[in-house]
Order: C-alpha cells, then structure tokens, then sequence
C-alpha cells in the first residue's frame, strides 16, 4: 500500500492511487524534485523551508510508524491521500468541504470507523452550560467556547451555537473584527468522541456539514475581514479545532499550544474541512504527514510551516 522512494531514484510515470512516501537529503536534482512534488510527503533528517518536507528526527523510525498506522487503518489513510490530492486549495472552499465530506462520509459507513466505536463501547455527553460565549464589545464580536471541562471539544450543541454567532457577524457589516477563542485550558481539543456515532445516517450527515458548516462562515468571514478575523488558540488544538481556526484570517498561539489532526485512529479523515483550510496554510504534504503520522507539533514548528501567525508574547 505504501511506496518508499528515494530522491534519487529515477523517476516514472506520476504515481496513481497509493501513498509514496519519500526520504533523502538532495533537494536540488530533476529525480528530487519530481518525488517532492508528487510523494504524498518527503521526510528527512536535515532542516529543509520546503513545505513538501518533513524534518523527522530518524526517517527510519517515523516511515516504521507511520507504515504500521497505514497497515492499521489503510482505507482511512489511502482516502485521506486521495482526497488531499484531489482538493484543490486555491479553489472555493466549498467545492472541497464536499469533497472532503462525502469521503468522511464515506468512512463513517465503513468497518475501521465501526471497530473503533466497538472499542469505545456506549458514550454520554455530560450536560453543560452556554457552549459558546458571545461578546461584542464596539465593532469587535467575540466568540469563545465555553466546555473547559471538556477541553471545548466541539459537538452538536456547539456548532448550533457558534454557527448562530457567525450569522451575527455575517449580516451586521458594522461589526468589523471576530475573535475565536476557548475557555479553560485549550480552545478546542477536537469533535466530541461521545457524540461520534450518534449520527447514523451519513447522507443527512453529509448535507448538515456542508450546509451548516462553521468552517465556510470562517472562510466567508475571512474574505470580508482577512486578519481582523481572528482565531486565539491555546492548549489543545487538535481536529475541527485546529481546521476551524486554520480558516480565520490570522491565528494567534499560546507558546505552549499543540495542534494535531488525529483523526485517522478513530478510521476517519479531518471533516471539519482541514484539507481545506490546513492544505491552504501548510500544504498537502505536511497536512498528509499530520494526519498519517498522528504527531503533533508546537507553535514554533506551527509559526515555521505557516499554520500559525503569530506566538503570542506572554506579560
């Protein structure tokens, strides 16, 4: 299912369906640079700016786990490589959150997702207060979740909510700024794991992420605002966390803030519309290796790859 190729190596016909994971440490050959543009990622052991590129501590260590998590959840991982190659990042949002969602939906339906819920076994979602807290303050509307106990782990109640407090700032054109952020100790640790596979009916699934989706109020906030909507992001930023707030216009990070997509150890790819938003800031490769590796990374190699703007300097 996984190719290993080296940088070296002569090069073929563009790969078809299948991930191709590249190694070496030459970047400035013709037989390199037809693997960096067409691998899923290249990891190496060298610093290296190209947003084609991973620098992994061992590149025989990181191709070792992330092949054993291919070998584990392969149908998750070859349509996560297939939708990233598919979504084209410069195009409207919307033609690739369907993209995106219909592959998802896709996965919900199929045994990798069932076996985790088996695993899981039954789940309840504990009662809480307002999920999301809505300032205005002037022109400036502020949209903070508010399920600290949670660690703001998104679920129904919440995009319910935040999607009302995106309408707000939609139709008032006097409101000029938008500020998401999170109570308690991280601003969104991802989709709720008690409600996953509550929703068994993946095609309605399908049309309310599409149809009421917070990720495209973002992107349609951000084409207004650009910077002025703005994602404060702290602690734990995994998921829809971390694809919502890769849609604002600038995205601010607590120094000490880890950001991942984990999704594939649940038999999943981001929904929440990361390959999208991510594949926007940091590329389809590295948005690849987030998802296939499951690593996180801190808000220094965040600000390095693009997915950050700004660290936030502490007083």
């Amino acid at each position: 299912m996984i190719r290993m190729v080296d940088l070296d190596e002569e090069p073929d016909a563009v790969p078809g369906a299948g991930i191709v994971i590249a190694t070496g440490t030459r970047f400035d050959t013709a037989h390199a640079e037809h693997w960096l543009q067409h691998a899923t990622f290249t990891l190496t052991e060298t610093d290296s700016p190209d947003r084609r590129v991973i620098t992994v501590p061992s590149v025989a260590q990181a191709c070792s786990d992330i092949a054993e998590r291919c070998r584990r959840w392969p149908q998750a991982a070859a349509i996560c490589d297939d939708v990233l190659r598919a979504v084209d990042p410069a195009a409207p949002a919307f033609t690739g959150v369907v993209t995106e969602s219909l592959a998802y939906s896709v996965l919900q339906a199929g045994p990798e997702f069932a076996d985790w819920l088996a695993r899981r076994g039954p789940a309840t979602v504990p009662e809480a207060g307002d999920p999301v807290l809505m300032d205005r303050d002037g022109d400036t509307l502020r949209l903070r979740f508010n399920r600290p106990q949670r660690h703001n782990a998104f679920d129904n109640a919440t995009r319910a909510v935040l999607l009302d407090g995106l309408a707000v700032a939609a139709a008032d054109t006097a409101i000029d700024e938008v500020v998401l952020s999170g109570a308690g100790p991280s601003f969104c640790s991802g989709g709720d794991l008690a409600e996953f596979g509550g929703f068994t009916d993946v095609a309605s699934a399908h049309l309310a992420r599409t149809r009421h989706s917070p990720a495209l109020a973002l992107d349609a906030l951000t084409a207004r605002l650009g910077a002025r909507c703005r994602a404060d992001i702290h602690g734990q930023v995994l998921g829809s966390g971390l694809e919502m707030a890769a849609f604002c216009g600038r995205v601010r990070a607590h120094p000490a803030t880890v950001l991942g997509l984990p999704e594939l150890s649940l038999g999943l790819i981001p929904g929440a519309g990361g390959t999208v938003s991510v594949t926007r800031r940091i590329g389809r490769w590295r948005t690849a290796y987030l998802v296939l590796s499951g690593r996180t990374i801190d808000a220094p190699t965040a600000l390095r790859w693009g997915l950050v703007d700004e660290i936030a300097t502490l007083r």
